[in-house]
């Protein structure tokens, strides 16, 4: 047991291990993308602000250029037309303030205020431009608190020395609207280690050391740097930072130095996706460790007690081999009684084949039963126009007009031919199919129906709203079973409608894929749309010869066997509408 105990708790501890090691390898692996993502949003916003603020710059040099603004340094004339040159620039740009200057710092006129409420502008960034240089640099305005950062473009004479400044003057908080909704909190820092602009707002004036230089920051409370306790994994530098909701608890920190601006640029990109992804990995691979460890040690138990099974069946199988014999004559009178079973169910599948042909045979036979009155109208109405026709072409003949004979055989033609075709749909219609499913025009097929049922159409004064389609619709089927599907639902809204005042049979050909047949009637409806294709399921009389209630079972069954479907709703204007839905058959040929 102690053996067995020792083996284990060695196993876990290579186990721990191993999830450890696959954590810490996802871990870096994750952490590889995490910086490439972290980089390009550093440089893209680092980029951002690099250009936004350059812009200024270009602003102040393409000032410096302009005559009205020399002029009024040599002159000091025309303070109003200078003041709407640098306005206009300073609308255009979003600039906080345009200044221009003397050479000895002197305003001479202003976006903002007067030019005597400035007095003598100093500094490094205008005395960097009296010295022939673009000045740049960065500071907090001490009367409304916003952070600014200036440009100073020198103004040349023509004689050469320097005899003025333009000063443009950017508000990093308007700046800073456009990336602050970034997710990457990103924030730029100066040389004083002052967080001077960023992306959260609980970031800035927060500095790693007391500069020495305050003035740039016109009194604001500079708070302490970001708490957080650094680490190292593969080189890069790893936070763990405490500084709000909106900083991640764990960061890589990232850092691009941006010396056109005098400012470095740092991310903190969020570690949680590479902890998830290394703790997925050590909890998969634990589980993996747990799971094969398991299964090892029930082989094991299984192994010790398939070692005791087997010396106990050992002493089991003189028993067990006298019982085989036994058994075997046993289960031999088995396969007998079962060979013989599997007969009668064959012979009695093929007895419910046959059933079902003659079930479907049957309902056509119905169908024709139920039309027999109209058909024998649509025969003899014929014979009786045949026999008058007839004898009126003898009567002519006698009376030597030819012409007059020949219009009446003619017309007696016509009626034979008319009912040839009645009586070919008919014996179509009663035969058995047995041909394979092929392809049928469904138009034609519907045609044949309404010609076997033009007498009970008649009969009940239905409207037969019926448009053929201008070309063939070719569907996959067997004709004379699709000319029974359309012959039920026909004959059913025939039934359904018997009585009414307006009775109206509607048959639409839709084609498509797949092709689609509605007959619609303006009956009571249905009154169970749910239950109209089960067996033997009726709305009509118990007793009324129009059926069992199967033909809409037969329809449903032969439609399946085509490869579509039919349903039945009721329409909202009220009567039922049937759909049968069957696969076109070029769709077949492409296949």
């Amino acid at each position: 047991m102690t053996r067995r105990l020792v083996i284990i708790l060695l196993y876990l501890a290579a186990a721990a291990l191993l999830s450890a090691a696959v954590g810490w390898g996802g871990f870096t692996s994750a952490l590889d993308e995490v910086e490439r993502r972290g980089r390009s949003d550093l440089r893209l916003t680092s980029q951002r602000l690099t250009a936004q603020l350059q812009s200024y710059g270009e602003l102040a040099v393409a000032l410096a250029d302009r005559p009205e603004l020399r002029a009024h340094i040599a002159e000091r004339g025309n303070l109003a037309e200078v003041t709407a040159v640098i306005q206009r620039h300073a609308d255009m740009t979003g600039s906080v303030a345009v200044l221009l200057t003397d050479a000895e710092g002197r305003v001479l006129a202003s976006t903002n205020g007067a030019p005597d409420d400035y007095g003598r502008l100093g500094g490094p960034v205008v005395e960097r431009a009296r010295q022939g240089a673009l000045g740049s640099g960065h500071g907090v305005d001490a009367g409304s608190g916003r952070r600014l950062y200036s440009f100073a473009a020198p103004i040349y004479s023509e004689a050469g020395p320097v005899e003025g400044t333009v000063v443009v003057r950017a508000d990093l908080g308007l700046i800073e609207l456009d990336w602050a909704g970034d997710p990457v909190p990103v924030f730029f820092s100066d040389a004083a280690g002052v967080i001077f602009a960023a992306n959260r707002f609980e970031l800035l004036f927060r500095s790693r050391t007391e500069p020495a230089e305050r003035a740039i920051y016109a009194g604001v409370e500079l708070r302490p740097f970001i708490d957080h306790r650094p680490w190292q994994a593969e080189g890069r530098d790893l936070w763990w930072v405490d500084a709000g909701p909106y900083i991640p608890s764990a960061a890589l920190h990232m850092v691009q130095e941006l010396p056109v601006i005098g400012m470095r640029g740092e991310a903190l990109i969020d570690l949680s996706p590479a902890i998830r992804i290394a703790a997925l990995g050590a909890a998969a691979t634990a589980a993996l460790c747990l799971g094969f460890g398991a299964f090892l040690f029930l082989l094991s138990e299984r192994r010790r007690a398939l070692a005791l099974r087997l010396a106990v069946e050992a002493r089991a199988n003189a028993v067990l081999e006298a019982r085989v014999e036994k058994r075997t004559a046993a289960l031999r009178a088995a396969n007998e009684r079962l060979k013989a079973e599997v007969h009668e169910r064959m012979e009695a599948e093929a007895a419910l084949r046959r059933a079902q042909a003659d079930l479907v045979q049957a309902g056509k036979l119905s169908a024709l039963g139920q039309m027999s009155a109209g058909l024998s109208h649509e025969l003899n109405q014929p014979l009786m126009a045949i026999r008058s026709f007839a004898e009126n072409a003898e009567s002519f003949l006698e009376r030597g007009s030819p012409e007059r004979a020949a219009q009446n055989l003619g017309r007696i033609g016509d009626l034979a031919r008319r009912m040839g075709r009645i009586i070919r749909n008919l014996r179509a219609f009663a035969r058995q199919e047995s041909e394979p499913i092929g392809r049928v025009d469904l138009g034609a097929v519907v045609e044949a129906v309404l010609e076997m049922a033009e007498g009970r159409v008649r009969q009940a004064g239905i409207e037969v709203a019926w448009m053929p389609p201008p070309a063939p619709v070719m569907v996959r089927g067997g004709e004379v079973r699709l000319q029974q599907v359309v012959l039920n639902l026909v004959s059913n809204g025939i039934d359904a409608m018997a009585g009414s005042a307006a009775a109206r049979l509607e048959i639409a050909i839709e084609p498509g894929a797949p092709v689609r047949l509605r007959v619609a009637d303006s009956g009571p409806g249905i009154a169970e749309p749910d239950r109209i294709f089960d067996p033997f399921y009726s709305t009509k009389e118990v007793g009324a010869s129009e059926g069992m209630g199967l033909g809409l079972s037969i329809s449903y069954g032969l439609v399946q066997s085509f490869g579509g479907n039919i349903r039945g709703v009721n329409r909202p204007e009220g009567g039922a509408e049937f759909t049968v839905e069957l696969q076109p058959a070029d769709m077949e040929a492409a296949a």
